[in-house]
């Protein structure tokens, strides 16, 4: 008798169907089955934001959430909202402003950057300070983060987006 469950979901915008066991956290079906290495396993107590990814257009801590509950559901990992361009002034903004550093909070982060220029595009630098706060960055000490965010709510509110720089050789 097998304990697996069928599932069925929309990742990054492709249909998959697995066989799954059904104690198992959607981070790691998303990173060992599905090899998408953005979200990330940190705390597994949903306290550190590595493991972010949306559910249904609302972010999520993968390594609190059972890849079974995302059954029928659309899922959007960094590789997906990269790849779609709905992070690119943001991670144009994070690296012109050194936001990135290792990496590893990255894609937490620029999901939880999303979500709040999203729902509150007119953000004071606190409320962006208060809005990541569930995100955790060893390495930036978190100013750089902000100012990259205030950076795009900023050129949003101008009717702007931030984009790349092109190097001319």
């Amino acid at each position: 008798m097998s304990l697996k469950k069928k599932i069925t979901m929309t990742v990054n915008g492709s249909v998959v169907n697995a066989e799954i066991e059904p104690r198992r956290h959607l981070v790691d079906f998303l990173r060992e089955d599905l090899h998408l290495k953005g979200p990330h396993l940190g705390c597994e107590q949903g306290a550190c934001g590595a493991c972010t990814v949306k559910v249904d257009g609302q972010i999520i801590r993968g390594c609190l959430y059972l890849a079974v509950q995302a059954d029928g559901c659309v899922v959007e990992t960094v590789e997906g909202l990269t790849k779609s361009g709905a992070l690119a002034d943001l991670q144009e903004s994070f690296m012109r402003h050194n936001a990135m550093q290792c990496g590893f909070c990255s894609s937490g982060m620029l999901l939880a950057a999303s979500e709040l220029v999203e729902k509150q595009p007119k953000a004071t630098r606190e409320e962006v300070r208060e809005w990541i706060s569930g995100n955790y960055c060893r390495c930036t000490g978190y100013h750089s983060i902000v100012d990259a965010i205030m950076a795009v709510l900023e050129a949003r509110a101008k009717g702007e987006k931030i984009k790349p720089v092109v190097a001319h050789a």
